[in-house]
């Protein structure tokens, strides 16, 4: 399996994997996100898809806009999440795994000659990074819902 094969499957599991979590979670807010990131990793396989073809570009996303505002709906709603700790776990697998693809596509793009190819794994990893912060958002946002919005030191969500 070559390395766009192999990072198009990554990208279907991935998907996959974020529908199923999404379909488990009752907060809307939460189930919003997870459809998000489900719907960017089918945008990469669509990407990795055209490379195949010709060339391809990773388009820049607001994702993290996106969620951002997300977090303060649901922070100014005030209700409570109920999540069980088994829930806050599958958070933790799915950063893990976007940190795998991090590692894959970094990898890759180091080893791979200068060109389309290259470019686009280096998005790629430039992207599974904005996933794992906003993974890493979600941890906070469930783990500590009454403050993570209250503290004006920094912003959860800037763009990088």
């Amino acid at each position: 399996m070559n390395i766009l094969q192999y990072a198009m499957q990554m990208e279907k599991d991935g998907e996959e994997f974020y529908r199923d979590l999404a379909a488990n979670v009752e907060n809307t807010g939460i189930r919003s996100i997870l459809t998000m990131l489900a719907d960017e990793e089918a945008g990469h396989y669509r990407v990795l898809a055209d490379i195949e073809q010709g060339s391809a570009e990773v388009p820049e996303t607001d994702l993290l806009d996106h969620a951002k505002n997300v977090f303060a709906e649901m922070k100014d709603t005030g209700r409570a999440l109920h999540l069980d700790e088994a829930q806050v776990n599958l958070y933790l697998e799915a950063q893990a795994i976007e940190q795998k693809s991090i590692d894959f596509y970094t990898e890759k793009a180091a080893v791979v000659p200068q060109g389309a190819q290259k470019q686009l794994l280096t998005r790629l990893a430039h992207e599974e990074k904005k996933h794992y912060f906003l993974l890493e958002n979600i941890i906070d946002f469930v783990s500590r819902p009454a403050t993570w919005l209250e503290n004006a030191e920094f912003c959860h969500l800037e763009q990088y």
